[in-house]
């Protein structure tokens, strides 16, 4: 099975450019075309002091001997893509904006996806602009906690964004809703609604 999507974490905007103009390039050089993703945080609140705040209090417990044992478990780790979140911030509190409004305080002691966009929801939707302007078509978004971050940009973000897609490759969404457009989970109706029992 081939490839079809490119999925990068959350990198600086120039770095994620640069990372897809060289995979573009390797997949025309072999007569493939890609799609591209990216998976980060979100700390989206109804201004930029209040999110930069929120991002502080996701860390303000975490002591630097937590991060100097956590960034040491990261340095025998031999995913390049680790090893590239911890470059962004060298394990250093007082570099963690590593690019306008993307913060890497996450990777301090969290593997994996380790950045955020922070700000309000003009802020954080010019930043995902940004990478669809390089090419990002699908977005892998999260946040702590999950539940409430993930209402308040769908509240925020959501009718800042253009979300029709113009590509082929987007595979369309089917939402099975009840009578007053609640999802229903699963792709079955049930029987009987409770409000019948």
């Amino acid at each position: 099975r081939s490839v079809e999507k490119y999925l990068t974490r959350g990198e600086p905007p120039a770095q994620v450019a640069d990372k897809v103009g060289r995979v573009k390039a390797a997949a025309v050089r072999r007569g493939r075309q890609l799609s591209f993703g990216i998976r980060l945080h979100v700390i989206v609140r109804e201004t930029n002091e209040a999110a930069w705040a929120a991002a502080d209090d996701l860390i303000k417990h975490v002591t630097d001997d937590t991060i100097a044992s956590a960034q040491k478990i990261f340095a025998r780790m031999d995913s390049v893509g680790q090893q590239r979140m911890r470059q962004l911030h060298g394990g250093r509190r007082d570099e963690l904006e590593i690019s306008p409004n993307l913060w890497a305080g996450v990777g301090l002691v969290r593997g994996g996806a380790g950045t955020a966009l922070v700000g309000d929801a003009q802020t954080v939707a010019a930043r995902i602009k940004e990478y669809q302007d390089i090419g990002i078509d699908t977005f892998i978004l999260s946040g702590y906690p999950h539940l409430e971050e993930a209402y308040r940009f769908a509240e925020l973000v959501f009718p800042l964004l253009k979300l029709e897609h113009t590509g082929n490759n987007v595979t369309p969404l089917r939402a099975n809703t009840g009578p007053f457009g609640e999802t229903i989970a699963g792709e079955h109706r049930p029987l009987q609604r409770a409000s019948q029992s």
